[in-house]
């Protein structure tokens, strides 16, 4: 289906646009599983701008490309709605939140040396954040495994994952598995399929250089490239891209200390929006302002790029039935890499009674309810400041 189809049904307003995922952007905590499962929940079951088959295709195509999956995933539904000037829009609006208060958290941490005390607010999030996932994946699941095939394929992938294969090699294995049943049925092959497997994991070892003896003096150029070059090769999670940080800034230039990273990287994880805005934090550290404006427009501007390359790709690719069934190989993986992200976060999340009960809670409001996962979010941010004061 053709990604401009969404518009034609349902013009959206750039004003609109920018609306949404400016909210998006302010109350999406909890990392990328949860980013997905709010976007679902507002594009396909609220405002309708999608249905599950487009979302799980963009959601495939944002995993397997370099770079933030659900930036890149609210960068490919502004490019379907309006696009060159959606992508920019739902992409800036959906980065400005968290980039805003990151930098207030790093001016804060330049000044005292720390980071402020926000244990309780986390504490009754968690579990939220929780049920908000297990919401989507109840829904995404009618699309993602159809099939009996699909099923074995995102079962197969999920043991994978769990097991610690790369996120990016479960997706290739997903795409391979169901294209050579697909071919096997269909005796076709569609050259399209090599467009979905032409990105290569490339390890941080390329990005590591060997350390020199002083540190590297500081300039916005430098800072610029040495994020263009991580936002352009870095696949998997938060502590992925420590690594690449800790090659580049700490090893290589000398710009951290190991305990400023260990902060940055926390501070991404913690606030609403990408993870990737613990780059703000770190240019805020090394340049003040200059340094986090560049820093941010260094590691985010690759995505942006690669969206606006593979928009057009997706229609063709499921113009093939050979590239089809591939496609749906990558969407049951990546839903099993969210149900294994799920699993973990909740080991840490639901720890004791009252966060089991905030989770038993969140998730009867949103599926027996279908109670705006923001009110929640806000509710249990408030819980936790109460019961931490």
């Amino acid at each position: 289906m053709n990604i401009a189809a969404v518009s034609e049904k349902k013009p959206v307003s750039l004003a609109e646009l920018a609306f949404v995922f400016l909210k998006l952007g302010t109350i999406a905590f909890g990392g990328p599983a949860a980013h997905i499962a709010m976007m679902e929940e507002e594009f396909v079951a609220r405002r309708g701008w999608l249905t599950q088959e487009e979302f799980l295709d963009r959601l495939a195509t944002a995993n397997l490309i370099p770079g933030p999956s659900s930036t890149e995933l609210a960068i490919f539904i502004g490019y379907g709605q309006r696009g060159w000037p959606g992508l920019i829009v739902a992409g800036c609006c959906f980065i400005i939140p968290a980039a805003i208060l990151v930098s207030l958290l790093a001016s804060v941490y330049v000044r005292y040396g720390a980071l402020p005390q926000i244990a309780g607010i986390l504490y009754a999030i968690k579990p939220v954040v929780i049920a908000i996932i297990l919401q989507a994946l109840s829904k995404l699941a009618r699309t993602a495994v159809k099939t009996r095939l699909l099923a074995g394929v995102a079962a197969i992938a999920f043991l994978l994952n769990l097991f610690g294969l790369n996120p990016l090699f479960v997706l290739v294995i997903s795409g391979i598995l169901a294209g050579i049943v697909g071919l096997k049925k269909q005796g076709s092959v569609a050259s399209g399929f090599f467009t979905v497997t032409k990105s290569k994991w490339i390890p941080a070892s390329i990005v590591a250089a060997t350390a020199t003896a002083i540190a590297v003096p500081v300039s916005l150029s430098r800072l610029f490239l040495s994020f263009l070059k991580i936002g352009s090769v870095v696949f998997g999670s938060g502590y992925v891209l420590l690594a690449f940080l800790r090659a580049e800034f700490i090893t290589k230039l000398h710009w951290l200390s190991e305990k400023q990273l260990i902060d940055a990287v926390a501070v991404g994880q913690f606030t609403p929006g990408p993870v990737f805005t613990t780059a703000t934090f770190i240019g805020y550290l090394v340049a003040g302002i200059p340094g986090a404006l560049v820093a941010t427009l260094g590691i985010f501007l690759p995505g942006f790029l690669l969206v606006a390359v593979c928009g057009p790709v997706i229609p063709k690719l499921r113009s093939s039935r050979f590239a089809s069934s591939v496609m749906d190989g990558v969407v049951a993986g990546s839903f099993a890499l969210i149900a294994v992200v799920c699993l973990q976060l909740a080991r840490s999340a639901i720890v004791d009674r009252l966060t089991t009960a905030i989770f038993i809670v969140g998730a009867i409001a949103l599926l027996r309810f279908r109670i705006n996962s923001a009110w929640l979010i806000a509710g249990a941010a408030l819980l936790g400041w109460f019961i931490k004061a």
